[in-house]
């Protein structure tokens, strides 16, 4: 017999509601009867309410244990590649030899865009944020690919889930070069897709440009680690916007909008903003202090987790990465990355960080491996919303291939009852 919840309010008949049971995770009660008895839930940003039904990413934050499809996310970083990891979130099985090379095949060759973008790109400053620029070219898409629209057709899904994985770099870096007055680089179809996005970053017309491997390596770890993560605000931006029917490349902009604010995407480069605040390694210790005293305003950016309550499983990945990106460069000198390095080191060691597992996130490493590349922090969360493209499309398809209603959340009113109108000579 299911389980049920008893909801009891004065003066009224108990109301019985459905518990839901996943395959893992905590049970869920079913409040969506409510509304026939006159009632909504009150739950401000949704943190104790599940929007919808999902069997793609698992998260247990007091565990620190992240499931992509089932798969831990240290066993993928450490044995797969971000493409494996794009067929896995998009068809919920890891591919067999054949199907791997047939999926990078498509993706490689569906990176270059429509010639006509690069006449679009001239429609914004070139001091324009980049994140602005992604918004506006992602959801142009859809007017120079609308032959993939029809979002009850299967083939038409996959096709356009195909194109914005495999551009998304190419707007990317066309973001940059557009910044820099540099040509654009177009993408080439011999190299991996985290080598494509690193030539047409830092590549030009005048010169062979050679794809460090250990960079490579860094840059594929990174789009993997922020693939997806479950109902996040940008996740669920998305997946809003594609239950009113819109097309996948509108819900995507609207995704990288939601992703833009600082709360979200742009903890990464807070990190590397606090670094600047503090200025030298020898100041370290008196910033730890103000971040332990709560009459103090400042805090320390990069560690800890919303959702995390133990160690940050992409963190364990992203800080071995760190070090190996960091060592191949020869970095160890630069001033920034030596004051993160110890402030690092203070905040795993200092018994009021351990205690309150303030450990350093996958926004900390992340932050320092970009700098350390050579990728300017207003293109940070570039870097996030292109990784995050294989998840958001996953999370559109799974809901648009299923049943689902169009969002509308309730709210609890608090503005003036009934009032009638007076003319302007009369109030």
């Amino acid at each position: 017999m299911a389980k049920k919840a008893r909801l009891t309010i004065e003066g009224r008949d108990p109301i019985d509601l459905p518990i839901l049971a996943g395959t893992t995770g905590p049970d869920v009660i079913d409040v969506s009867g409510l509304t026939a008895q006159g009632y909504f839930t009150y739950d401000p940003g949704f943190v104790s309410t599940a929007s919808c039904e999902s069997a793609i990413t698992y998260i247990d934050g007091d565990a620190g244990i992240l499931l992509h499809r089932g798969y831990p996310i240290e066993q993928l970083a450490e044995q797969s590649d971000f493409l494996e990891v794009c067929y896995l979130l998009l068809n919920g099985e890891l591919p067999n030899a054949s199907q791997k090379a047939n999926f990078d095949f498509t993706i490689s060759h569906h990176t270059m865009v429509h010639e006509q973008l690069r006449v679009f790109f001239n429609g914004f400053r070139r001091d324009a944020h980049p994140m602005a620029i992604m918004i506006g070219v992602v959801g142009a898409l859809s007017a120079f690919y609308h032959d993939s629209l029809d979002i009850a057709d299967e083939h038409h899904r996959r096709v356009s889930a195909m194109r914005l994985i495999a551009k998304m770099p190419t707007l990317a870096a066309m973001c940059y070069k557009y910044s820099l007055g540099q040509p654009f680089m177009y993408p080439r179809n011999d190299l991996s897709y985290a080598e494509n996005f690193l030539y047409m970053m830092f590549g030009n017309p005048c010169e062979p440009f050679v794809v460090n491997p250990v960079i490579a390596k860094a840059m594929d770890r990174i789009f993997m680690l922020h693939a997806d993560h479950e109902q996040n605000a940008s996740t669920s931006t998305v997946r809003l916007a594609g239950s009113t029917g819109a097309n996948p490349f509108a819900c995507i902009a609207s995704g990288i909008a939601a992703l833009w604010g600082p709360s979200h995407g742009g903890a990464n480069e807070a990190v590397l903003t606090m670094l600047d605040e503090i200025g030298d390694a020898s100041r370290v210790g008196e910033f730890v202090k103000k971040a332990k005293d709560k009459n103090d305003p400042f805090r320390l950016m990069g560690f800890g987790h919303r959702v995390y309550k133990n160690y940050d499983p992409r963190a364990r990945v992203m800080k071995q990465t760190c070090d190996e990106v960091l060592a191949e460069l020869g970095l160890g000198s630069d001033p920034q990355l030596k004051l993160a390095m110890e402030l690092e080191k203070i905040a795993l060691e200092d018994d009021y960080f351990v205690e309150r597992k303030l450990y350093p996130n996958v926004d900390f490493y992340s932050g320092i491996i970009l700098k350390a590349i050579g990728i300017p922090v207003n293109m940070f969360t570039v870097m996030f919303a292109t990784g995050r493209t294989p998840g958001w499309i996953a999370h559109w398809n799974e809901m648009i291939s299923g049943s689902y209603r169009i969002g509308r959340p309730r709210q609890l009113y608090t503005g003036h009852p009934h009032r009638d109108f007076l003319p302007v000579d009369k109030r």
